[in-house]
Formats: C-alpha cells, sequence, structure tokens
C-alpha cells in the first residue's frame, strides 16, 4: 500500500503552500533529501551514530507483569525512552542534522514542546559544532524548566515565546517566521511529521527505524506480526515511525492516542496550517482552536498528514485519552514494571490497558514508548499531592 498519492500528498492532505521565498528553499532541501536518503555513505554515517551515539537497537522488551495485572494480550514495549538524550526525537535530528551538514549548514533552529526534540536537536549541534536556536512557548518553558536547561547547558539559545497561548503552536510559528527571514543560512530541524513538503516525508523516513526494529525483533519473539501497534499521536512523527514498517501489513492494527483535548484527528476537520493540509481544530472561520494537554509535547492543534490520510482510508485508528487515564497509566507502568514512561507515551499505554483485557493470550500489543518519563516527574508531583 502506498499512501503518497502525488509527491508531497496522501490524498487530499499534505502538499506546500508558502511565500515563493520559502518554496525555493524546501525546494533544495527536498532535492538534496532524495539525494542523499539512499545514498551508501551518508546511510552507513547515520547507521554508525545510531549505533555508537543512540544506542540502537532499541529493546522491544515483554512486559510480563502489565500483560498478567490486564489479563489478554501479551504486551510489548518499544524502548525508545533508551535513546540517548530520552526520546525518539534523537532517530530524526540524527537525520537531519547529516543532511544538514552536506548541505553546508552552520545555523539550526528549531521549535519544541515537551522539550525533548530541543534536547535531541541541541546535542547534535553540539557534537556538530553547529550554532543552535530553539523557540519554545513560555508557558511550555515553565512545565518543562529541567529541559530548558538541558538546552541551554548543550549550548543552544532558548527563546521563549510569549505569544498566544505560549504553547507548542506559537514556537513552530515563530520557527517558521525565522526561516523565512533567514532561509539564506539557516536549517530548520522540523521535529515531528508536520509542516509543508518535504518535512513529514523526511520526518518518517528517519523515524521509520522504529518499526523496522520492531517488526524484526516480534517476529524473532513470537514467530509471527503483533495484533496491534500503539503510538501516541500529537503531530505524529513517533506514532508514523512506529506505523511505518506495518502499513502494508493490514491485518496489524494501527492506534494513534491523542488527548482527548487536543484531538486533531478525532474531533478536528480537514483543514490548512502552517502551509500544508492536515486534519486541524478550527473554528469556522479556519482558524485554530485552542488545545490543552498535561503532555506538551501532545499540545498542538493539528497532525501530519499522513496520519490524517490513513484515518479517512480507515487504515489507522485513532482514540482519545483524558489527562486522568494518563496520570493513571504513568503511575501503573512505574510500579508495575519499574519504567517511568513520558507523559506523552502514557497516552498510548493508557490505551494498552483497555485494549489488551478485549483481547486473547494468542495477541500482542507493541506501545511505543516514546521518551521517559525524567522531565515530567516534577510536574506529576504537583498534580499529585
Amino acid at each position: 500500500m502506498t499512501t503518497t498519492t502525488e509527491k508531497g500528498y496522501f490524498g487530499e492532505f499534505g502538499g506546500s503552500f508558502v511565500p515563493p521565498a520559502l518554496q525555493n528553499v524546501l525546494n533544495i532541501l527536498d532535492e538534496q533529501f532524495e539525494q542523499y536518503k539512499n545514498d551508501p555513505e551518508f546511510l552507513a554515517e547515520l547507521d554508525y551514530y545510531f549505533t555508537e551515539y543512540v544506542g540502537r537497537k532499541s529493546p522491544l522488551y515483554f512486559a510480563e507483569n502489565l500483560t498478567k495485572q490486564c489479563g489478554g494480550a501479551k504486551i510489548y514495549l518499544k524502548r525508545e525512552d533508551l535513546n540517548h538524550t530520552g526520546s525518539h526525537k534523537i532517530n530524526n535530528v540524527l537525520g537531519q542534522i547529516l543532511l544538514a551538514k552536506r548541505m553546508g549548514a552552520k545555523r539550526v533552529i528549531a521549535e519544541t514542546g515537551a522539550g525533548q526534540h530541543g534536547v535531541a536537536t541541541a546535542t547534535v549541534c553540539a557534537m556538530f559544532g553547529m550554532d543552535c536556536t530553539i523557540y519554545m512557548g513560555s508557558e511550555d518553558t515553565k512545565r518543562q524548566a529541567l529541559n530548558v536547561f538541558r538546552m541551554e547547558l548543550l549550548g543552544a539559545k532558548v527563546v521563549t515565546v510569549d505569544k498566544g497561548q505560549g504553547r507548542l503552536k506559537e514556537a513552530v510559528d515563530e520557527a517558521f517566521a525565522d526561516l523565512v527571514e533567514n532561509y539564506e543560512n539557516t536549517f530548520y530541524l522540523l521535529g515531528s511529521a508536520v509542516g509543508p513538503h518535504p518535512f513529514p516525508t523526511m520526518v518518517k523516513h528517519f523515524q521509520s527505524v522504529i518499526s523496522k526494529e520492531s517488526k524484526e525483533q516480534h517476529l524473532a519473539k513470537e514467530g509471527k506480526l503483533p495484533t496491534a501497534v500503539i503510538a501516541c499521536c500529537g503531530g505524529g512523527s513517533n506514532a508514523i515511525g512506529a506505523f511505518a514498517n506495518y502499513i502494508d501489513d493490514t491485518e496489524v492494527r494501527l492506534i494513534g492516542v491523542e488527548p482527548d483535548k487536543a484531538a486533531s484527528i478525532t474531533e478536528g476537520s480537514p483543514g490548512n496550517l502552517y502551509g500544508f493540509r492536515c486534519m486541524v481544530l478550527q473554528d469556522e472561520e479556519g482558524n485554530p482552536l485552542p488545545t490543552y494537554s498535561i503532555a506538551a509535547g501532545l499540545d498542538y492543534p493539528g497532525v501530519g498528514p499522513e496520519h490524517s490520510y490513513l484515518h479517512s482510508i480507515g487504515r489507522a485508528e485513532y482514540v482519545t485519552i483524558s489527562n486522568e487515564e494518563v496520570l493513571e497509566a504513568f503511575q501503573t507502568l512505574s510500579k508495575v514494571e519499574g519504567i517511568i514512561p513520558a507523559l506523552e507515551s502514557s497516552h498510548a499505554v493508557a490505551h494498552a490497558l483497555k485494549l489488551a483485557p478485549t483481547l486473547s493470550s494468542e495477541d500482542s500489543l507493541i506501545v511505543n514508548i516514546s521518551g521517559r518519563g525524567d522531565k515530567d516527574v516534577e510536574q506529576v508531583f504537583n498534580m499529585l499531592k
């Protein structure tokens, strides 16, 4: 099954609707990505850093205690939280920074919500000696203060965005404004599978290592494909990476889990957002609606175009989880398996806790633990006390 109906499009979703000067920059980026994505030397360098710097392969861990507690399907955890910098974000930033290096870029900008993409970007910029600026909403800098310090410790300049709700949406606005002004010397290292072409395609390509590994690992352990793959879904980078190598395996259920108050697919409608078409939470005039999630990384009114398309054709399912259910899952996985998941990942865990008991012991679920919860411990402590 191919999900790209025209270059940069997934059905009616995707595309690139930006000013001509920026379009020229994106065209060059697309050409460079196409040139290098299958280049043996590029892939060998990426594999080297995946293995030696990130610590891949990440394990596919059988959560035996959680499985016994739930009953029903076996639950496997894809441990992206064990990557260097603590999340799946490092996969994409390594791919893009190697591309930026080949394009001669000296300055990198990025946006971040939960801070994990910002930390990963600051990390690779430190390693490759590039100037790094990270845009982050003022509300997010407060609830993820530790990650702000980590970015600054790594040498990045963190720009606090006070506009609007002071969240991920406003950070993306400012990052694109910077790119429009400085496109001649700046590489925008976008963190999720959103934005105008080629960003969604590029992010999926570098994140697909998650499902490539999990498929091989599950086949080795169980001798068959999993019943379902479950991942949290905000912009959708970890989810599209977790789904990528199963899209053609139609017997495998693909389940994206959204926050119930930032449910772009479940509650949204087709619209344009930041230069591309996707499912978006919007008012009657097409303006993005305010959102809220206790997981800063999912607090976004839109979603990647390929997720929008997979939903429209019924290939993937998208469900919602409440903040209360997320907190319960956060505590359950911590107590039962000794693994503290990120609040983002806790959405996927929460749905697995509901789904597993409805299935048989012959079934198995892969839950993508996209990040570790160290960054969220203080926030959860304040919410629970």
